[in-house]
C-alpha cells in the first residue's frame, strides 16, 4: 500500500510540474495577445447554452454523424470516467474506496463499464476513418491532409492504453475482494473471470500494477494533451464559451486595437491595423489556434481547397499556431539581453512576416490569404468555434491598409468605388436605367419633392449596384418591381441617392473606404426616414442589416425573397400559371449560411405550379459558394480550376431547366459557369440560370402580358 501510494503521487507530481509549466506558458502567450473586442463575456446566458449544445451536447460534431457518434462516446466517456479516477487514487490510500453516497451504487458500475466499452468503439471507428481518409491514398481530398497524423495515432493509442488498463485493475479487484460494485460491471465482471484462475496473490500484484498503470497512463495523457494539438481538450470549452454568438457569421467586426474600435477619421499614433504580427491578434484568435482540433472539417467545405487552391482554413489556423508557438520565447522574454541570448531559429521565426510575398517566405502565403470567398463554410464547420473569416479578413485589413500589397485586379474596382460609388464605375446617372420600358412608374425619392419617405410607401426598395448595373441582375429587379406593384405594395427607390454598401471594400480589407461609403449611405437612409428596406442582394442584404448599425443606421431589412414569400402567403400574389421546369436552387452564402434564410426561397419555387425542385448534393448549411464572395467577384481565379464552374457541374447534375438562385452575385457566376459549359458541349443549350423571382413572376403574370422584359426565356 505504501509503495503504490507514494508511486502514485510522484507520478502525480512530477506529471503536473511537466503539464503545468506548459499551460503556463500558454496563458503567458495568451496574455500577450491584444485585449479581445468588448461583448466576449457578455450574455452570460446564451454562452452557457453554447457550451452546452456544442460542448456537452456535441451539436456540430453530431452533425457527421458516424464520426460524430465515435466522439460523442469517447468525449462522454473521459466525462464520466472521471469517477474511475478519483476511484483509483482514493485506491491508493485505501484498498476498498468508493466514491461516498453513490459508489457502490450498480447503476455507476454499469455507466463506468458501458463508456469504457462504449470509447473502444470509438477508437476503433476513429481507427477505420483514419484509414479510409488516408492522405497516402485521398491526397488532397482527404480531410487529414496536413494534419498531425503521427500524434493522432499516438493519442488513440494512449486512449487505448487508459480503457484497458481500467479493466485490468478493475478486473483484479474483482478478484481480490475489493471491487465496489457488486453487480453492473459487467465488463469488468468478464475480465476478472479471465483472470481469476491467476489466483489471489497474482491478482493483488495486477491490481496495484493497473491501478499505477492507469494512474500513469492518465498523467502520461495529461502532459501529451498540454504539448499536442489535443490540448483543444481543455480549451474547448472556453474556445465556445467565448466565441461571436450567435455565430461567427454575418457581420464582420470593425477594426479594434487595444479592445477599442479604431476611429479611422482620427486614429491613435498607436492603433494597430488589422494584424500583422502573431501578437496583434487578440487572445481570443490565439486561443482559436490552440483550439484547433486538425479534424479538416473546415477544409474538407472550403470552396477553395476543394478547387485547387493553397488555402485551407485548416492549414491556416495551424500555421499561425505553429509559428506562435515558435516566437513565444521571443515574446516571453523579459529583456533585450533574454532576447540576444534566443536560439538561432527563435530569432529567425520573429524576423518572418506575417504574411510573405513573391521573394519572402512568410507564415501565410499571399495566395492563401487571397484565395478566400469568405463563404463562412470554415466557421460553419468548426466543431470548436474558430472564427477563420475574422481572422482572415483581419490580415487582409494589415496587407491592403499598411502595406498596400493586394491583387491587383482589384484596384479598379476599389478605384471605382472611392470615384464613382460602384464597382463597375458607371456612376450615379445609370442607376435607373434598370427601370425603362416597365408598365408602371418606378417611384424614385425626391423627384416629388419629398424630405420623408411619404406615408404610403411601406418598404425602401434597395436595389444596389449589381441590381442597377448588371445586365442579368436589371431582370431581377424588374421582376421584383413588378412583384410589388402587383401585390400593392408601396416602394419607393433612392435612385441617384444610392451607393455601394462598400462590401467588396470590407472583404477585401479596405475599411477605410467601407466606412467612408457606408457612413453616408446610412446618412442618406436616416434623412429620408427608411424603417423597412427590401433588398436584392444578398450582401447588401448583409451589410445593410448586420454591419450598419455598426455605424448608427438600424432598419429593418429584408431580403426580396422572404417579403416575396409572405406575400404568396398572404395571399396578395397568385401563383397561378404553370412554370413546367425542373429546377435546383443554389443557396448564396450571404443569404443562407451567414444568415439562416434557407427556407422563403424554397417556398416560393414550391408555390408555384409545375415547378420540380431537386436539392443539389451541398445545400443549405452546407452549400457551394459560386465563387463570388469575399470580393473574388472582381478578381480572377489563376490557381486550380475556377469554384463557379465546379459549382455549375452540381446543378447541371440534378438535370434541370433553370438553375435559381437569389443574389446577383450568384447569378453572374452560374450564368459565366453554364455558358462555359455551354460551349464544352457539357450542357444543354435550354438549360437557364434565373432568380427565383423571375420564376414566380411567370407564374403570377396575367395570360397574354408580355410587357416586363424579365422573362425568363430571356434569361441567359
Amino acid at each position: 500500500m505504501v509503495l503504490r501510494m507514494v508511486l502514485g503521487l510522484v507520478l502525480t507530481a512530477a506529471a503536473f510540474a511537466v503539464a503545468g509549466r506548459r499551460v503556463w506558458m500558454l496563458v503567458r502567450l495568451g496574455r500577450a495577445g491584444q485585449p479581445a473586442e468588448p461583448g466576449r463575456t457578455q450574455d452570460a446566458g446564451r454562452r452557457l447554452w453554447a457550451v452546452l449544445t456544442e460542448v456537452f451536447g456535441q451539436r456540430k460534431l453530431l452533425k457527421w454523424t458516424g464520426a460524430g457518434t465515435a466522439h460523442f462516446f469517447v468525449f462522454w466517456g473521459f466525462v464520466i470516467l472521471g469517477a474511475t479516477i478519483l476511484e483509483g487514487y482514493g485506491a491508493l490510500f485505501q484498498r476498498d474506496f468508493h466514491i461516498p453516497l453513490i459508489g457502490t451504487d450498480t447503476w455507476l458500475g454499469f455507466l463506468e463499464d458501458f463508456f469504457i466499452i462504449a470509447v473502444l468503439c470509438g477508437l476503433a471507428a476513429f481507427s477505420v476513418i483514419r484509414l479510409r481518409q488516408s492522405p497516402e491514398r485521398e491526397g488532397r481530398r482527404s480531410r487529414f491532409f496536413g494534419s498531425h497524423l503521427g500524434p493522432a495515432w499516438f493519442v488513440l493509442l494512449m486512449i487505448f492504453n487508459v480503457m484497458w488498463t481500467l479493466l485490468l485493475y478493475r478486473g483484479a479487484q474483482i478478484n481480490t475482494g475489493y471491487f465496489p460494485y457488486r453487480h453492473g460491471a459487467f465488463a469488468s465482471q468478464q475480465v476478472g473471470h479471465w483472470l481469476h484462475p491467476l489466483g489471489r496473490t497474482a491478482n493483488d500484484v495486477l491490481e496495484t500494477a493497473g491501478i499505477l498503470g492507469s494512474l500513469g497512463v492518465v498523467l502520461a495523457f495529461l502532459v501529451l494533451v498540454v504539448y499536442s494539438k489535443h490540448m483543444h481538450i481543455f480549451t474547448a470549452l472556453p474556445n465556445v464559451a467565448f466565441s461571436r454568438r450567435p455565430r461567427a457569421l454575418g457581420p464582420l467586426l470593425p477594426v479594434y486595437s487595444g479592445g477599442q474600435p479604431v476611429n479611422f477619421e482620427d486614429p491613435g499614433e498607436d492603433d494597430k491595423i488589422g494584424r500583422g504580427a502573431i501578437e496583434d491578434f487578440t487572445w481570443k484568435g490565439l486561443l482559436d489556434f490552440a483550439t484547433c482540433t486538425e479534424c479538416g472539417r473546415c477544409q474538407s467545405q472550403c470552396p477553395a481547397w476543394n478547387t485547387g487552391k493553397p488555402l485551407s482554413p485548416k492549414l491556416l489556423i495551424m500555421g499561425l499556431r505553429d509559428h506562435a508557438l515558435a516566437k513565444a520565447p521571443y515574446l516571453l522574454a523579459s529583456s533585450d539581453e533574454e532576447r540576444a541570448a534566443l536560439p538561432p531559429e527563435v530569432i529567425a521565426e520573429t524576423e518572418r512576416p506575417l504574411v510573405g510575398g513573391s521573394d519572402v517566405n512568410g507564415v501565410i502565403d499571399p495566395d492563401v490569404l487571397w484565395s478566400c470567398v469568405t463563404c463562412g463554410a470554415c466557421v460553419e464547420q468548426c466543431p470548436v468555434d474558430i472564427e477563420h473569416v475574422d481572422h482572415i479578413v483581419d490580415m487582409r485589413r494589415y496587407q491592403t491598409l499598411i502595406e498596400s500589397e493586394f491583387p491587383r485586379e482589384a484596384q479598379t474596382m476599389l478605384r471605382n468605388l472611392e470615384r464613382q460609388g460602384d464597382p463597375w464605375g458607371r456612376g450615379q446617372k445609370a442607376r435607373m436605367e434598370w427601370a425603362a420600358g416597365l408598365p408602371f412608374e418606378v417611384r424614385v425619392f425626391g423627384e416629388g419633392g419629398e424630405e420623408k419617405l411619404p406615408e404610403d410607401v411601406e418598404y425602401l426598395f434597395w436595389v444596389g449596384c449589381a441590381g442597377a448595373l448588371d445586365d442579368n441582375a436589371k431582370k431581377t429587379t424588374r421582376s421584383v418591381a413588378e412583384l410589388l406593384h402587383e401585390a400593392g405594395v408601396g416602394f419607393m427607390v433612392l435612385g441617384s441617392g444610392e451607393s455601394c454598401t462598400g462590401d467588396p471594400a470590407r472583404r477585401m480589407g479596405q475599411e477605410l473606404l467601407f466606412q467612408e461609403l457606408a457612413k453616408q449611405n446610412v446618412e442618406t437612409l436616416n434623412e429620408v426616414g427608411a424603417k423597412k428596406i427590401v433588398v436584392t442582394c444578398a450582401h447588401c442584404f448583409n451589410a445593410i442589416s448586420n454591419e450598419y448599425p455598426q455605424l448608427g443606421g438600424t432598419y429593418e431589412v429584408v431580403h426580396h425573397t422572404q417579403l416575396l414569400a409572405k406575400l404568396v402567403e398572404e395571399g396578395k400574389l397568385v401563383p397561378a400559371n404553370e412554370v413546367d421546369a425542373a429546377v435546383t436552387y443554389h443557396d448564396p452564402c450571404y443569404l443562407g449560411r451567414h444568415n439562416r434564410v434557407f427556407s422563403p426561397p424554397r417556398e416560393i419555387l414550391g408555390a408555384v405550379p409545375g415547378v420540380r425542385l431537386t436539392e443539389m448534393p451541398r445545400n443549405r448549411e452546407r452549400s457551394f459558394c459560386c465563387g463570388a464572395g469575399g470580393a473574388r467577384m472582381w478578381m480572377e481565379e489563376t490557381i486550380g480550376t475556377r469554384i463557379n464552374e465546379t459549382r455549375t457541374d452540381e446543378a447541371l447534375s440534378t438535370e434541370p431547366d433553370l438553375v435559381t438562385a437569389a443574389c446577383p452575385y450568384c447569378i453572374v457566376m452560374l450564368t459565366d459557369g453554364l455558358a462555359s459549359r455551354k460551349q464544352q458541349g457539357k450542357a444543354s443549350q435550354d438549360v437557364r440560370v434565373t432568380d427565383v423571382s423571375e420564376v414566380l413572376l411567370r407564374s403570377v403574370r396575367k395570360s397574354g402580358d408580355a410587357s416586363a422584359s424579365s422573362t425568363i426565356s430571356a434569361t441567359e
